[in-house]
């Protein structure tokens, strides 16, 4: 048994979880997205197959495709923005082009629409040029309970005592955000989201909304796989390797390999200069991270950031999720996800269409993001009536959905 399986299985993380999903995503102004792109999780068609890309209502499992440029990384990076707006202040180190380049609006906008236990939260936010917010919004169960319009300075907090936080020191709030944009080009200052401010300083209930949605967007990932691969260890692993050093956990790891058609065994040792080294274990030591193939390597990164991080992640945004890997190793992580993770939103990016597949996934989990910047799911791209015998690989290359790349 996984590690994280034993997590996963822990009574109170489960009920904490059990009804917490994102319903919607909207992005607007964004990059290569002028237009306004959403990903709706409750689109769903009823499909008797492949249940298991479903959770609740909703797709916990989705495949996009899509031509190379079309924005499948910005994609990902704009769902969880929201995680840099609430939990860094490092907003302005990101190099690039914010905005749409051909857009004339000055901000970019972010909706999120989640479900939790039967309540459902929009949280609004727009970003201008230099990443810094323009204005906020956080609606719960079709009630305002609050806004912040921080370019003009105008504010309304009238609804905090619908989230048990009328008490908290609104007027502190102001003074920290008191400052002109001018100053703000030549400081490191920026808008604090009043969410932000909610969390840190309200006496919030320990069963409040506002403390589960902070859980869930915390516990939100965006992993590159082309870009998270190294060849040596570096700082970062350390945690990695030291947690190693148990034995159940160095077990679960080469299980982890194993299952995903990686065949090893491993060993960890301790240098003379107290450093910390992974090794293929056979009739000599082989240095791992020296010797590991690539497809290896990205494993190694999705299991340290995931797997062994504990209980997982709320939502994961997997791009290029199969680059390096053969296509019985790609099915082999989707099934992975799909059993140790059946409640994790699990969007992952590819251009392997032997995934395309019924026995796999089904018509509305999977998607094309066009040229455009349009996401369409396969069973609303086509007049056909897609069922469970259809080939969609084959329909897919004989150019069936063309009209929608």
């Amino acid at each position: 048994m996984f590690v994280c399986e034993k997590v996963m299985c822990d009574r109170v993380y489960r009920e904490r979880m059990k009804y917490h999903m994102l319903k919607k995503f909207s992005v607007k102004n964004y990059k290569n997205f002028k237009d306004e792109i959403c990903i709706d999780f409750c689109d769903i068609a009823g499909y008797q197959f492949s249940t298991d890309c479903i959770s609740d209502g909703m797709i916990s499992k989705m495949l996009i495709y899509g031509r190379n440029a079309t924005g499948k990384t910005n994609l990902g990076r704009a769902l969880t923005d929201i995680i840099y707006i609430l939990y860094s202040g490092l907003w302005r180190i990101n190099k690039g082009t914010f905005l749409n380049a051909d857009s004339t609006e000055e901000t970019s906008v972010f909706i999120y629409t989640f479900q939790f236990d039967g309540h459902e939260m929009i949280y609004r936010y727009t970003r201008l040029a230099n990443r810094d917010l323009g204005d906020e919004e956080l609606v719960i169960d079709g009630k305002i309970i609050y806004q912040c319009d921080f370019r003009c300075r105008r504010y309304n907090f009238d609804n905090l005592y619908y989230v048990d936080a009328e008490t908290v020191n609104i007027e502190r709030y102001m003074q920290s955000n008191m400052f002109d944009e001018a100053d703000a080009e030549e400081t490191t200052k920026y808008r604090l989201p009043f969410f932000k401010w909610l969390i840190s300083n309200a006496a919030l209930k320990s069963d409040s909304l506002l403390l589960r949605l902070s859980d869930y967007i915390e516990e939100m990932v965006m992993i590159t796989v082309s870009q998270g691969i190294m060849r040596r260890p570096r700082q970062i692993y350390d945690g990695f390797f030291e947690s190693l050093e148990d034995l159940n956990a160095m077990a679960d790891f080469e299980e982890f390999l194993n299952v995903m058609g990686i065949e090893c065994k491993l060993a960890l040792k301790k240098l003379p200069d107290d450093q910390r080294e992974l090794y293929f274990a056979h009739d000599r030591l082989i240095p791992f991270f020296e010797n590991a193939s690539s497809g290896t390597l990205a494993l190694v990164e999705i299991y340290r950031r995931i797997v062994m991080a504990g209980r997982g992640a709320s939502l994961l945004y997997l791009d290029e999720f199969d680059a390096f890997y053969h296509y019985e190793m790609a099915e082999n992580m989707i099934c992975f996800f799909k059993k140790k993770y059946p409640k994790c939103q699990v969007i992952m990016t590819t251009h392997n269409t032997n995934l395309m597949s019924n026995k796999l996934m089904r018509p509305d989990c999977l998607f094309i993001l066009s040229t455009e910047g349009k996401l369409t799911a396969l069973c609303h791209a086509t007049q056909r009536e897609l069922r469970e015998g259809h080939n969609l690989e084959k329909m897919y290359i004989s150019g069936e959905f063309e009209k929608y790349e």
